[in-house]
Order: structure tokens, then sequence, then C-alpha cells
């Protein structure tokens, strides 16, 4: 199949881009513009790991072109462009941000700008908490540089003396001590100091005993390969494997060099020889400044102006103080909206699970959970109360699979069952199933969400989780836990959409049945919301039903390969992407259905991997009311002209203005809906 679709690396870029356009808008709170920046920083990390690390590999391979029609050098060479273009604008929008924290008397300052006050501060502090921490490393010509982690920044120190130069690396340890300083200060003022300036303060203390007349440092950083390779070995276990590929990762392959543009360019020389970085590597001179991703926990000061105005989660009408959660869900389905409304109300499900005399099993399936996981421990207090207790542990969680490790050994240590995943797939699929004796009968209660069981992210994501007792959706999610437990026994499937089994078919077959409905003149519309949409099948399913007529509305937050417009192929999808306040991580899929309606929430975005080489799930809402709160929440996004950008060809990211109607910002409108319906309950 020949179907046109862009460079999903490209759109990925393009996604990351409108964190820098909410990072330079003047109407979001300006530490929050802050900590835009340091998400930016932080994806484009994961990018290089992971993204244009699969790239380089790719083009060792000869004459490969890729899905998009580019060979991966091609690619290589518009990423490293495209980056460098946008790091420009980076540090314009951060000396901007700083002039905006100086009105706000906020100052951040290098070693350069202390009071005497406050240098001897940064002296006692350096003394006290940072010397004990930091070892430096002395350079030399003939002998190899130690590994470099990929996670830290490093100064790179040069020592002068006459004609003769000294170099040391110095890796400043905010993995233990805080990125960070707030500083003594007067008049109202608050001034910041970073970790690697207050070393910088005291460089001529650390290297007293080498005879030098200047002395400086640069900041410099690597990216490493961050992908695993596993190899299905039956007679070795996945914890094995993964343990292996863990510790080969900090000495993976470097995939990026990240340096202050000021540094010497014999020392650089150095560098890179040392590091084996040659000319086609992706090399970056920035600021001094580097891993702003640790901006995204930006000390909390500042008047309350400076941050989004706290939004108190919404109760659930359908859950009621006084009556066991079992017994609402029994009652009628059950939909949460995080963070609009408490995850908390799921860590009580299952600490109510755990003590009900009549619960007699719990399975779960785990991807990625909070470091000290509330949900994690009210399993364990299950199996302690004497439930029968299996988690589904996917190990495969990249930068996650350590602490899943982890997590394996202390619930095996509890008497829980655990599952280690399934052989060739990785489980990403979020279900609960909660198992009751009521009347001599077991009967069954599931949870299926968009998102992790993690109560820390569910504060910042925005997802969706149905609560069910309804037998045809509670029957078929056995089901899955009976493929987990025993991978030749699929089950067949009539109501959730399980990858990859049924998912791709019965989505295709939905668009199908749009388009026969549109080209026999009756209303047909799809809409999807998702995180990424990189299929070169279902993207081509999509364009034919623009094609026959079919309403086709997109709203996709990263990777997005659909051309929207094609006047030579004759047809239009209106597409959207929202960045906001909260991470927009929830998939939906919507189809009219010959006024069905059929509305599904699912855990799988519409990527290769999601349809054929992971277990997901995508499960039908069948209450009337819920339906609405769905697909009031797609046209509340539609009608943005505040957060959401238009994803036209060009991938311009301009805001989806509508007219000129009032300002609509899709988060705060669905809050206020969730109210009105909470007051109406």
């Amino acid at each position: 199949m020949n179907i046109k679709i862009r460079n999903k690396e490209l759109s990925w870029l393009s996604f990351n881009e409108r964190l820098l356009h909410e990072a330079s808008k003047k109407e979001v709170p300006l530490i929050e513009r802050l900590k835009f920046l340091g998400i930016y920083s932080n994806n484009l990390d994961e990018f290089f790991r992971i993204r244009v690390a699969i790239l380089r590999r790719l083009a060792s391979i000869d004459n490969l072109i890729l899905a998009e029609g580019e060979q991966p050098v091609e690619v290589l060479d518009m990423i490293e462009k495209t980056v460098v273009a946008q790091s420009q604008w980076f540090e314009q929008i951060y000396n901007q941000l700083l002039k905006d924290l100086a009105k706000e008397d906020i100052y951040i300052i290098n070693e350069g700008q202390l009071t005497k006050e406050q240098g001897a501060y940064v002296t006692a502090f350096f003394k006290e908490e940072v010397r004990p921490r930091i070892m430096p490393v002395i350079i030399k010509k003939s002998q190899p540089l130690p590994t470099l982690n990929d996670d830290a920044i490093y100064l790179a120190v040069v020592m002068a003396k006459s004609k003769k130069e000294e170099y040391a690396l110095i890796e400043v340890p905010t993995d233990i001590l805080p990125r960070f300083v707030i500083l003594p200060s007067k008049d109202h003022k608050r001034h910041i100091i970073l970790l690697e300036d207050v070393i910088r303060y005291e460089l001529k203390d650390i290297f007293y005993m080498f005879s030098f007349k200047t002395i400086n440092s640069y900041i410099v950083k690597v990216t490493r390969d961050a992908e695993l390779d596993l190899d299905d070995d039956v007679a070795e276990s996945y914890v094995k494997i993964l343990t292996k590929s863990l510790e080969k990762r900090d000495n993976s392959e470097l995939v990026r060099f990240v340096h202050d543009k000021e540094i010497p360019a014999n020392f650089l020389s150095l560098l890179l020889k040392k590091l084996k970085f040659d000319r086609d590597d992706v090399i970056i001179g920035g600021s001094r400044i580097h891993n702003f991703k640790d901006f995204m926990g930006f000390p909390s000061i500042g008047n309350k102006n400076l941050y989004y105005n706290p939004i108190s989660p919404i109760p659930n009408p359908d859950i009621r103080q006084g009556v066991p959660y079992l017994t609402a869900i029994a009652k009628k389905d059950i939909l949460l909206h995080f963070p609009y409304q408490s995850f908390y109300n799921f860590i009580d499900l299952l600490r109510e699970a755990s003590i009900d005399p009549k619960v007699t099993e719990i399975k779960m399936t785990a991807y990625r959970v909070a470091k000290n996981s509330n949900v994690i421990h009210a399993l364990i207090n299950a199996a302690r109360n004497g439930k029968k207790v299996t988690v589904v542990l996917e190990l495969r969680a990249r930068f996650n699979e350590e602490a899943n490790i982890q997590w394996g050994n202390i619930l095996t240590r509890e008497g829980i069952k655990v599952i280690l995943g399934v052989p060739g797939l990785k489980v990403h699929s979020k279900l609960c199933l909660i198992t009751r004796k009521e009347e001599k009968e077991q009967v069954h209660y599931a949870c299926i969400g968009t998102g992790n069981f993690n109560e820390i992210t569910a504060k910042v994501f925005s997802d969706q989780m149905l609560w069910t007792a309804n037998p045809v959706i509670t029957k078929e999610v056995c089901k899955v836990f009976e493929f987990f437990q025993r991978n030749y026994k699929i089950g067949r499937y009539q109501h959730l959409l399980v990858s990859p089994f049924t998912m791709r078919y019965k989505m295709i077959l939905m668009i199908r049945q749009e388009i026969n409905a549109a080209k026999n003149g009756r209303k047909a519309a799809i809409s999807i919301k998702c995180n990424n949409l990189v299929d070169p099948e279902i993207i081509g399913r999509l364009y034919e039903a623009a094609k026959a007529g079919v309403d086709v509305r997109l709203n996709v937050r990263g990777m997005f390969c659909v051309i929207a417009s094609s006047p030579e192929d004759n047809y239009s999808i209106r597409s959207i992407g929202v960045i906001d306040r909260y991470l927009e991580h929830s998939r939906i899929y919507y189809f009219y259905s010959e006024g069905k309606e059929n509305v599904y929430i699912s855990s799988a975005d519409l990527m290769s991997r999601n349809l054929d080489r992971r277990v997901e799930v995508t499960a039908p809402i069948y209450d009337p009311d819920m339906k609405k709160e769905l697909i009031g929440f797609f046209s509340l996004q539609w009608k943005d002209n505040t957060s959401a950008r238009v994803l036209d060809n060009e991938l311009t990211n301009k805001i989806n203005k509508q007219g000129k109607n009032p300002a609509i910002n899709a988060q705060l409108a669905f809050y206020d809906f969730l109210q009105s319906v909470r007051k109406k309950g």
C-alpha cells in the first residue's frame, strides 16, 4: 500500500516545538513557562535516546528507504537542523524569562554575581554538601575518558599555565543534591544559583594543587542509545535479559554531544576525539546551561500569580460516601476523568477490595507505577488479607525496567503471583479485575483505563478509567488475563478490541462502515483522540474516508504522520493537537455508526507497535450519559482556541483560532462541565 505519510520523527519535533510555544505565551504563568522549557528538554533527551538511536542503526543498512520515503541519513540531517533552530528559539525564550523573573524580584545568578554574604554562604554550602560528592577526573591525552553518564552534566575544566593546559571533568551531582540553591537575599529579592555555578565558584579550591594562571569551565553532556535489544530466549528469564540490558545501557553508543559554545576549540576537539564523535554525529553548541529538564522541578517561590491556579479534584456523582465502591459499580458503570477527578478513588477501591471478606481475587496489569506506589501497597495488603493476587508486570516499560524488576521481587516475596509479560509482546493494557463471591456466584468488576495505574502522573496526565460490572465486558477482561497466564488461549472478543488480535481489523471495519454510509448519502463521522497516529494502513483508511465525505476529525498530541489535506486527492481532514497545563494522554475513538455513536476508550495509540506488537485493550462505552460526557469532551477540545494548534501540512502550529469567538480553554471548560454534572447528580 503506497500511502503518503509524514515522517514521524519530524512530526514529533513539531509536537515538542508546541511546548516552546507554551513557554513563550505571556498568558501562561511565569514559573509554568519555565517548566515547559524543562519538559521540552526532557522530551528531547528521550527523543535522542530512542528515535535518533534507532535511525542511526538503520543508517548502517545500505539503500534502506523508510516508510515515509526518505533514507535514514536524510532524516538525521533534517533532525539536526530542526533541533539547532529550536535550540536558538529556546535560548531566546529563556533569556526573556530571566527578564520577566527579574520583574518579580527573582534572579537566577551565576558565580560572578554573588555578593560578599552570598559568596560566604556558597563557600560554606560547597564545603559541607558539595565537595564530598564530587570526584574530578584529570584528562590525559594518553588515557581514555571514563564512561560518561547519560543523564548527567559535566563541568569541563581548563587550567592554563603559560603554554601548557591541564584538563579535567567534574560530574555535577544533581542526582544527590538539588540543582537550584536558594541564596540569602535582602529587600524581598530572591536569588537562586545553579549547582554547577556553586562548583565553579570554588574551582580554585578544588584544584589548588595545580599551579595555573587561569581556570575556566564549560558544561558538556552526552546522550546515549537507550534502546533495549531483547531476544526471547526461552532458556533465559526476562529478568536476566533485562538486568544485562540495563548494565549495557551505561556503556551504550553515544548519539549526541551537547556543549557550551564558548568551550575552546582545542579542548572540544580533544573531547570529541576521546568520545569517538565525528562530523556526521550530532554535536550541538549552546548556552552555558544544559539539562534544562531540571527546570520541571524549579523551586516554589514567588507570588501565586506565577503558577497555575490550583484545581481541586471534583467528586464523581456516582461515588457516594458510605456506599461501598463495588456496590456503586454493580448499580451502574462509572467513568472517571483524571486529574479532574481524584485517582485516589481507584486506590480506595483497591483498599476496599483488600479487606472485603467476599472478595476472593484481584488481578492487575502494571506498566509504570509510582515510586512509592500506593496501588502496589494496596495489592500487597490484599495478599496479606488472604486474597489471591496476580500482577502482570511489564518489565520492558522503557526507563522503568529497573524499578519494575524491584517491584516484581517485592510482590513475589509477599506471595503475589507475578507474570513477567508475554514473550514477543509488550503488555501495555491498563486492566484491573476484582472477583467477589456473591450468593454462591463469582461476580467480576473491571477497571479499564487509558493511562497508567500511577497516582503521581495521574495528577498531570489527562486520562479516563471505566469501572464496570457489565458481564459482557468483565467476561472478556477475564479472557485477557487468561491469555496472560496461558499464552495459547487467545479467546474471542465481541465487545473489547484487543491488540494484537482484533483491534486493527475492527478499527478498519468501523472506518469502512462510515465510508459506506457516506457513499450512500447518510451522515458519517469519525473522531480520534490519541497521542500518536503513525500507522500507514489506518492513515490510508482515513484518507479514503475523508475522500468519501466522512467528517474525519483528528486530535493528536504527539507524532502525526497524516497529510491533513490534499487538493489533488480531493480530501481534507480537520486536525488539531492540544498542549496545556495537563498532558493530554487519553485515547478516545468515536464512530457515528448510523446514529448509534460508538465510543471507545483505549490504552492504544494508532501505531503499528500498538496494533501488532503489544497487548492493548480498547473498551466500548455503553452508558448513554458517559457517551455524552466523552462526546462533550471531544467537542470542547475542538472549540479550544487558546491551547489547541492546527496540524496543517506545514505543521506551523498555529493556534486554532475560530473567528472572533470568546476565548475557550478546553481543559478549564471540561472542569466546569464536570462541576455542573456533579451538582445535577
